[in-house]
């Protein structure tokens, strides 16, 4: 590949500035008990000062506050209680709308054949430890809305898949060949997966996908540049790998490689700049791309969604990077901790039950940082109709006139 792209980086650990799928398959073929223990957590806030009002004004600034003042919380939160019943945790599309031939279950997508397209249907399923711990209100929406405004934005760095979204959960997508690679792109030494960059880094890993790290570095500190470290899916699980080895292994060309790398890095570099102007910052994501039928390398899958990125509060990193404390996020690992206090999320067959208070704050989240970075309120369904019968009428008009 070209050197340019994702040669190996040596990284200057005494320059880091703090801030101010197989490759021919189709798209994507990707009641509550009492609490035991009343956990502590930070709960997201809008100031007074900074409210989003009905005509959508901008934030003038963002912190994680430890109750819930504020209006808009207020008003969301009461949505989300009345909605826990009306999770969407399942679909049937193949049943209920005509022409849809098959159905592949994914995470949190379900994705149906719909002959020259494919139908994309984001449930409220939450997942994590590689199972669904519970179902989120409005997730689904959430998920699918941030996308499409991310898939709209960043039109002039590459074209996407998206065909039309006829229902807030629904994306219609153009079908296409998967490549069988994750690019995830890391501005910061962060994490606690097995993959991630802290924690490889931390057990002596030098040389991580192509990237060559110095001695030195501290967790949660900004790089001096953002790096690409690609992953392959094996079994059930994420295998880095190296630009080198997705070459030799055939899993993609060089030439879509190098396209692919290019786009991934300038979509993460235009990320974090809109992050940035929100108040947030944009530590790490991950893309998919797919090649379509006239050979055009298509973005596809997510962008820039709580599920597939890490955001930090930008006005509080560096006070508490200074001072060794963990930045405060926008994210689900909360949740993540309930569970492993709980129960062993990995072996046991029955999982508990999460809890109501966890699981509406985990919604609220969600529909936070989408307001926080589109600069637009989330309109909540004003109907009291099931959310499947919905899509399934919704959908069964856009096929009828496609």
């Amino acid at each position: 590949m070209a050197q340019s792209l994702n040669p190996p980086k040596t990284l200057n650990s005494k320059q880091f500035p703090l801030p101010n799928s197989p490759s021919s398959s189709p798209l994507l073929l990707k009641s509550f008990p009492k609490l035991v223990k009343k956990k502590k957590f930070p709960s997201i806030m809008i100031s007074a000062s900074s409210k989003m009002s009905s005509q959508h004004q901008t934030p003038l600034s963002l912190s994680l506050q430890a109750l819930t003042d504020g209006d808009r919380k207020s008003e969301v939160m009461n949505a989300i209680k009345n909605s826990v019943s009306n999770c969407l945790s399942e679909t049937h599309l193949d049943l209920t709308v005509p022409g849809l031939k098959s159905k592949t279950r994914g995470k949190v997508r379900d994705i149906y054949d719909g002959g020259d397209y494919l139908v994309l249907v984001t449930t409220d399923r939450q997942s994590a430890f590689d199972r669904i711990l519970a179902s989120i209100p409005f997730k689904g929406q959430v998920l699918n809305e941030t996308s499409l405004w991310w898939f709209s934005k960043t039109q002039h760095i590459t074209p996407n898949a998206v065909v039309s979204s006829p229902d807030k959960n629904v994306t219609i997508a153009k079908k296409c060949s998967v490549f069988p690679v994750e690019f995830v792109v890391r501005g910061y030494v962060t994490g606690s997966t097995d993959t991630s960059l802290w924690t490889v880094y931390k057990n002596g890993v030098r040389n991580y996908c192509g990237n060559a790290l110095p001695d030195g570095l501290v967790k949660n500190q900004k790089l001096p540049e953002n790096i690409l470290t690609p992953t392959t899916k094996a079994a059930d699980h994420d295998v880095p790998v190296t630009p080198q080895e997705i070459v030799q292994r055939g899993l993609m060309t060089q030439d879509d490689y190098d396209e692919a790398s290019r786009k991934a890095i300038s979509l993460f570099q235009y990320g974090q700049q809109v992050a940035q102007e929100h108040g947030l910052i944009l530590v790490d994501t991950k893309y998919e791309f797919g090649k379509g039928s006239d050979g055009t390398v298509l973005l596809i899958d997510e962008v820039h969604t709580p599920d597939s990125s890490r955001y930090w509060i930008a006005d509080s990193y560096e006070g508490r990077f200074e001072n060794g404390l963990e930045p405060e996020n926008i994210d689900k690992e909360f949740l993540r901790l309930w569970f492993k206090d709980h129960c062993n999320p990995y072996e046991d067959e029955v999982l508990p039950d999460a809890p109501e208070e966890l699981v509406s704050e985990l919604a609220w989240r969600y529909i936070f940082l989408y307001e926080t970075i589109t600069q637009s309120k989330f309109e909540m369904p004003m109907t009291k109709e099931h959310i499947h019968d919905r899509i399934s009428r919704n959908v069964s008009q856009a096929l009828s006139s496609m």
